[in-house]
């Protein structure tokens, strides 16, 4: 692979400011009248507020830095309205989606609604897993009122705001202190093939307390190639000794939208490890934030992206070092074929406390079409004087040496395409912990470009 500096593109016109607003404005409007005021005040307060936000501050443009190479004019310029709950999706759809392990939890969401008929209720002691609409409506909101959407807050920008106004449903997932959960957590959001023109903005919390242990799955499937708006905000709160693994899967109709956003706090000594695999969407943009608050807190950001034709995906990571002696290491992968684009941002911020930070980022990625794009931005900024910081990126097309050998050693021109995007591939892919998850997503990359 051969390292290469991406040009700037050309900024587009792609002022987002106007006819889409009172779409969402009467569907926010009425989802409050539909409510009937038995929201608690607190919440009524907060939507209200962040509806002012996005209203004020509008959808992001290729202006704004963090969205320089890409443009939401798609979303903005689109009336969504709220998906309806109303879905037919069968237990065998869902099996479809849970990669053949029956004995996982499973959440499931249809439409942005939760199913208790299609979810598995039994969870082992110390973990509870609850709907946030049933929390809202039925339950104890105390929680909710303390950690609703406040490390992933309306002033994140425009999709979360947007969020916070419309959440209306997502999962709840407490891992009580020392609780060590070893079968997989696995939030299943399904779109069904009737939701056209539909919106859902699911909110997921999860709660890993001190010295617990778990794993978190959320897939973004689809059960039709309708064109629907999903944005999603997931607060992950890691206490003290804590270790989450958390997956988050896009693989959305390819003619949806997706924006989904984590955002994470750590403390003392815990470790949260990610992977974020997007295939799917028309155009997507994943973004994924930690805060390392806690003395040796550890981080682990990998991610790979697959697209082809003219599917645009995008991913956002930064890492926050506050504390001393924490570790954080980030490896994303991209494959694009056709004529898509892809984009990678990494930002990895070190405060003045921060001594003895360890970080490591790297972008690699590979161009199977001579009219695919990536546009990669990796980030340090340090302002402690005592670290060991890393980072790199790469764009390169398939080795024509490794071709050729293949190819003297009969092997056909498709799968030796496959073998050597597959060798690609496989080094972000032997990072993962989860042998099922792992599994079939190598069988994804074997089976996905093969022209």
């Amino acid at each position: 692979m051969t390292e290469v500096l991406t040009a700037p593109v050309e900024l587009q016109a792609d002022d987002n400011s106007g006819s889409s607003f009172p779409a969402y404005r009467a569907d926010f409007d009425a989802l409050h009248l539909n409510s009937g005021g038995s929201e608690p005040s607190w919440l009524a307060n907060l939507r209200e507020s962040a509806m002012g936000e996005f209203e004020t501050t509008g959808f992001p443009t290729m202006r704004d830095e963090d969205w320089h190479f890409t443009s939401v004019a798609p979303i903005a310029s689109r009336k969504f309205h709220l998906a309806v709950s109303a879905g037919e999706v069968s237990v065998v759809d869902v099996e479809g989606f849970s990669f053949g392990q029956t004995d996982w939890h499973n959440l499931v969401f249809v439409n942005g609604r939760f199913r208790a008929g299609l979810s598995s209720q039994t969870l082992p002691e110390g973990v509870t897993a609850e709907s946030l609409g049933d929390l809202l409506t039925d339950g104890d909101s105390a929680i909710l009122e303390r950690h609703f959407a406040k490390i992933a807050a309306p002033p994140s920008g425009a999709f979360t705001a947007l969020n916070t106004a419309f959440a209306y449903d997502g999962a709840v997932i407490r891992v009580r202190a020392d609780a060590v959960v070893t079968t997989p957590i696995h939030l299943i959001f399904v779109t069904t093939a009737g939701a056209t023109g539909g919106a859902t903005h699911p909110h997921n919390l999860l709660f890993a307390e001190r010295h617990s242990s778990a794993t978190v799955i959320e897939s973004y499937v689809s059960l039709g190639d309708s064109e629907y708006f999903t944005n999603a905000v997931t607060e992950a709160y890691v206490a003290d000794g804590a270790r989450l693994n958390h997956y988050k899967l896009q693989l959305e109709s390819e003619s949806a939208f997706h924006v989904g956003t984590i955002q994470v706090h750590q403390a003392a000594n815990s470790r949260y490890e990610s992977f974020s695999l997007a295939t799917g969407a028309a155009l997507s943009r994943t973004n994924i934030y930690t805060k390392l608050d806690g003395n040796a807190a550890e981080c682990v950001l990998n991610g790979l992206y697959m697209v082809d034709g003219t599917q645009h995906v995008d991913h956002q990571t930064s890492i926050e070092h506050v504390a001393p002696n924490c570790p954080s290491h980030e490896l994303y992968k991209g494959i694009l074929d056709g004529r898509s684009h892809g984009v990678f941002n990494g930002k990895v911020y070190v405060h003045p406390e921060a001594q003895k930070t360890d970080g490591k980022q790297s972008n690699n990625n590979l161009l199977l079409s001579e009219h695919a794009r990536i546009d990669t931005k990796p980030q340090l900024e340090i302002f402690a004087d005592d670290v060991k910081c890393t980072h790199g990126a790469t764009v390169g097309r398939l080795d024509e040496t490794a071709m050729f050998y293949l190819r003297s050693r009969g092997i056909g021109v498709a799968q030796a395409r496959r073998l050597l995007t597959y060798a690609f591939a496989a080094d972000v892919l032997e990072k993962m912990e989860l042998e099922p998850l792992k599994l079939a997503l190598e069988r994804q990359v074997l089976a996905r470009f093969t022209a």
